[in-house]
């Protein structure tokens, strides 16, 4: 199976960009990997695996707060996607960033061999059955974070049964909720707590950064060109939208004419750009075009760059995420971080914060366009606005703390003593 995996990914490098930054980012990985150790001497290394950028955001509080209490730590974080390694290859706090080899047993055995970790965090739903294990055999204090288990994953089930050791020998699991401690404590294992989700003490974080304009989070953004852009105009902020995203929103942007737009697509690949523009033709201005004096007219302020998103929320009356309507839902807590009440679609089951804010108030699913275009006719109404923000605000004011939780228990086990 696993090799199937892997000659797929090779067949698709041919036509797919993506599948080829996987295949090119994993050559003479071992090599760039040995020459990092070198440099590395005796510093004690923690190793951090995420899947992509969302889990990297989870995992960012952690590592911030290692090198804060244990300077002399050796950071190597790695990632399994192009998506991940390609935006943050060069984060300031690792000491050295990787692909993760493909998940064999050789591969497994050789990677662990050469860093020699004395401790592993794998976020969320990471857990590669090879690497897992022999991290186990080897005694290498291995903690999971930020989890969400469900009865329904496959581990869970008959079949799934033989993957259930790996799960086992983790030296902890940090969830984000009761739900998933009971999926475990029910199937036997009981190095479980609740911690919630780290990832809510970042965006808190960069929320409270941005209202410090000297901050050099603050200085990212261009102040005046966006201050230009919304002119004192109610802004609705539409993130990480896929084109079936766009369908729901395109009424009521055509027909509009006091909200402004910032357009945030998922993919910012040429096509899906140009996409957008012809589906709204003579409204857009691509961000990397904008200037004071060609943006103040402009309906639909397109962002054509990676890992501005975060930071715009600041301007926005409302947000929109995309992703719901297709595998899953973006990123909810960064927008509500700044009291932003939030917009997605369907599929929004599988993610704690958005089932929280759906029945509290500080979010609702559309379906339609028709959906979409009478919650915003709803909340033009603004008591019921301010209360549905204040809710938003509530679950980043109430949530926060996964950090401090997961870094007392590493001080507590003294993993990293010797540093």
């Amino acid at each position: 199976m696993l090799w199937c995996y892997g000659l797929g990914i090779r067949l698709a490098a041919t036509f797919n960009p993506k599948a080829a930054k996987w295949i090119k980012g994993r050559q003479h990985l071992f090599k760039h990997l040995e020459a990092a150790m070198l440099k590395r001497g005796k510093r004690p290394l923690v190793w951090i695996h995420a899947a992509s950028l969302g889990e990297f955001e989870q995992g960012r509080p952690i590592i911030e707060a290692l090198k804060r209490e244990y300077p002399d730590v050796f950071i190597l974080l790695t990632f399994f996607s192009p998506s991940g390694y390609e935006v943050r290859k060069n984060y300031e706090l690792a000491d050295f960033v990787s692909y993760l080899p493909l998940d064999s047993f050789s591969n497994a055995q050789k990677f662990i061999a050469t860093i020699q970790p004395e401790l592993a965090i794998f976020i969320k739903y990471e857990l590669w059955y090879h690497y897992l294990r022999t991290l186990a055999k080897k005694n290498i204090p291995t903690l999971l974070i930020s989890a969400l288990f469900r009865p329904d994953q496959f581990f869970f089930r008959w079949y799934g049964t033989w993957f259930f050791p790996a799960i086992k020998g983790l030296s902890h699991i940090f969830v984000q909720n009761e739900a998933s401690k009971r999926c475990l404590v029910d199937s036997g294992i009981q190095q479980v707590s609740i911690s919630g989700d780290s990832r809510v003490d970042r965006v808190a974080a960069l929320a409270s950064s941005m209202e410090d304009q000297s901050s050099p989070v603050a200085q990212r953004i261009h102040k005046k060109i966006l201050e230009a852009f919304c002119k004192n105009q109610p802004v609705l902020i539409a993130g990480s939208t896929w084109e079936e995203d766009e369908v729901i929103l395109a009424p009521f942007i055509k027909k509009d004419t006091q909200w402004k737009i910032i357009v945030a697509p998922h993919d910012i690949s040429s096509s899906r750009l140009k996409a957008i523009e012809k589906r709204f033709p003579n409204q857009t201005l691509r961000y990397s075009n904008a200037e004071e004096s060609n943006i103040s007219d402009c309906k639909i302020l397109l962002i054509d760059n990676i890992g501005m998103l975060a930071y715009l929320y600041q301007y926005a009356k409302l947000a929109y995420i995309g992703g719901a309507f297709g595998k899953g839902l973006h990123n909810t807590l960064e927008p509500i971080a700044f009291g932003i009440p939030v917009i997605f679609g369907p599929r929004f089951q599988k993610f704690e914060e958005a089932r929280w804010l759906v029945q509290q108030g500080g979010g609702w699913s559309v379906d339609s366009a028709e959906a979409f275009q009478a919650k915003m006719q709803i909340m033009e109404d603004e008591a019921y606005y301010q209360k549905s923000a204040d809710t938003a605000k509530e679950y980043i004011t109430t949530n926060q703390g996964a950090t401090q939780k997961i870094m007392d228990f590493i001080s507590k086990s003294g993993y990293l003593e010797q540093s």
